[in-house]
Formats: C-alpha cells, structure tokens, sequence
C-alpha cells in the first residue's frame, strides 16, 4: 500500500491504462476488461484490475496535471512494478489538418515545466514515447480505420492558458495538441526504464472552437482503448 493506492501486492498488473478521470478509468474496466475488480478507491481515484484476452490489465485514474500524475505513476511503479504506462485520454487540436474524434499517439512532449524539472536544472530533457509501443499503437490505430496522427505534443500544467502567444509558437512549429500530462509519465518512465505511451483522443480544437459533449467523448474514447490495450499486447 501507498499513500494514495490501497491496492494489495499483486493486485495491480505490469500494464496499466491512465486516464486523467477515474470515472472514465471504471467505464474502460468496466467495459474491456473481463471481470474487473477494483483494486484502488483512496481519495476517489478509482483503479480496476482484469484480464484482456487474458492478459492482466490495471486501468487507474491519473488525475488532471502532471503532479497527480507523477504521485500515481511514481507509486505504480516503485511500489507495484508496473512495467508498462499508457495513458488514454482527451486533448486539444492545435492544427488544422487534425480533427475531432481523431487519434493522436504522442511520439514527444514538449513543456514549460514538469515536476521533474529540479532534477535535470539547466537541461533541457526531451520526453519521448516507447518506440514499440507508439509503432505497435499505429499499425493498431490503422488497422481499425482510425485516423491517427503521430507526433509532438504539448504538456501543459494551466488548464484556462493565457497565452495565446505560446500556443502561436506551438501550432508554428507543428504541435498536434495539447494536454496536461504526458510529459512527466514519459519522464519517469525513462528514469525507472518502464515503457510508456500517450494514445489520445480530440476532444476539442483550439483553432476551430469545437468541442465534443462530455457523452460524446466518452462514446467516442473506445477506439483509444482498443488501440493502447492492442499496442500493450502486440
């Protein structure tokens, strides 16, 4: 047990789904894993464990931001051995050939800052994807006729952004989307040599003003599910 998981040793699996809300953490289990047991409920940050075509799978909330992430990853992997991190979530387009409902597989993460930031001082760190994953992900995402994008993302930890003049350099130099978390997960996962990957979904365009209903997103997130648990597995 940890601080934040109240889960048993061997309750929680070497691979493990991150989405930011625990609710949507209880739908995913609920609805791709077989007999999913919930293994975590500390603070409302829901975890369930199941088996995906036998394989055993953990999806557990992360939170919003990077420091809710670094907190559940950290735990999962120092204290239960998760192996391999991939987080399913919603992100924002910053370009006009991405579009709603679209795949994005988050290849780097750009960021201002990361809870990991004192560690490297003057470094620069660049956060990238597990090469397999992100390439087992894309032929995954392919094969279900999604449209999926691969490339780099933006990390950031300001939900309502006032800087329209960050979010100008970002669409310049070819950032897909933003979102709050992916930054730090590959961080640590480089630090603890772990896998990890960010399978993401268009929730919202920051060019276009589109935004999906919170019941469209969640009808619209399976196929990010189906793509991480293939890319898990492949």
């Amino acid at each position: 047990m940890t601080p934040h998981i109240s889960a048993q040793p061997g309750d929680i699996a070497e691979t493990v789904l991150m989405p930011g809300d625990p609710m949507r953490a209880k739908w995913a289990a609920e609805t791709f894993l077989d007999a999913p047991k919930e293994v975590n409920a500390v603070r409302g940050m829901l975890g369930y464990t199941g088996t995906w075509r036998g394989n055993p799978v953990t999806i557990h909330g992360s939170g919003m931001g990077m420091a809710s992430l670094s907190i559940y990853a950290n735990e999962l992997i120092t204290t239960y051995d998760a192996k391999t991190l991939i987080r399913i979530g919603s992100t924002g387009a910053m370009q006009e050939n991405v579009r709603m409902r679209d795949v994005i597989l988050a290849m780097t993460a750009s960021t201002v800052s990361t809870p990991s930031s004192t560690i490297f001082k003057e470094l620069n760190f660049a956060p990238c994807a597990d090469f397999n994953l992100l390439n087992a992900a894309h032929t995954a995402a392919k094969a279900k006729n999604s449209t999926v994008h691969v490339g780099g993302i933006y990390s950031s930890d300001t939900f309502y952004d006032e800087r329209p003049d960050l979010n100008e350099q970002m669409t310049r130099h070819g950032i897909l989307a933003v979102e709050m978390e992916t930054a730090e997960l590959y961080i640590l996962a480089a630090r603890h040599q772990c896998r990890a990957l960010s399978v993401l979904t268009v929730s919202d365009h920051l060019l276009t003003h589109e935004a999906l209903p919170s019941q469209e997103r969640q009808s619209s997130f399976g196929d990010m599910v189906e793509i991480a648990l293939e890319a898990a597995f492949a």
